[in-house]
């Protein structure tokens, strides 16, 4: 979104910036962009993972959002609300795009023993302890991306963008448990997919 020149000074706190949003104020909207837009393009272009269409999620959930700033109630952080209508708006376009092909309804909850990857490699050496090279994070990327969307979008929030559990179930508009749910199952199919990678990079190494 293009740069604008606010005064990001002209809302002294977060409960002034939503007063000034819930009664139209003119410069409100855009300094709501000004403060939290960088982070959520970061969540869109994560979910979506194509710089256009995360710059029209984002237009969609500032719009909406600046539009219905009277529902803010104030019981999360204002950041939490615009993850949820941020997040809401990149999967409706994922299930507008794919809803001939792909459903991205989240499957029955499974016993934990379902919960378990397909492919057990040698993971004695940890993605985390090991440098990230430019590579790796390629693959790393590529492995999120390929994650079912109402997983990524659980993964993304939780563990790229440092939401709390209960930050990330209000954002998803689900229950804590169920954000459990779905980031054991992104981390465990990350786990299965980056294991391929690590087993074969360890096979060109040694000696």
């Amino acid at each position: 979104m293009p740069e604008l020149a606010i005064d990001l000074n002209i809302y002294e706190d977060e409960e002034a910036l939503v007063k000034g949003l819930q009664s139209g104020e003119k410069f409100a909207c855009a300094c709501l962009i000004k403060h939290h837009g960088s982070q959520m393009y970061a969540v869109a272009m994560r979910i979506m993972n194509d710089p256009d269409e995360a710059e029209e999620v984002l237009q969609e959930a500032f719009i909406s959002a600046c539009q219905k700033a009277d529902t803010f109630e104030g019981r999360s952080k204002l950041s939490t609300w615009l993850y949820r209508i941020t997040t809401n708006a990149a999967l409706m376009r994922l299930r507008r795009r794919r809803q001939d092909t792909v459903s991205l309804d989240e499957p029955q909850e499974m016993d934990e023993g379902d919960l378990l990857p397909r492919q057990f490699g040698d993971w004695s050496v940890e993605p985390s302890r090991q440098a990230l090279s430019g590579e790796l994070l390629e693959v790393m990327e590529e492995a999120v991306q390929a994650l079912p969307a109402t997983l990524r979008a659980a993964f993304v929030l939780r563990d790229i963008q440092g939401l709390n559990t209960q930050e990330t179930a209000e954002a998803l508009d689900i229950s804590e448990s169920a954000v459990k749910v779905r980031l054991h199952r992104a981390r465990l199919q990350l786990r299965e997919r980056l294991a391929g990678y690590l087993a074969e990079d360890s096979l060109e190494v040694a000696p």
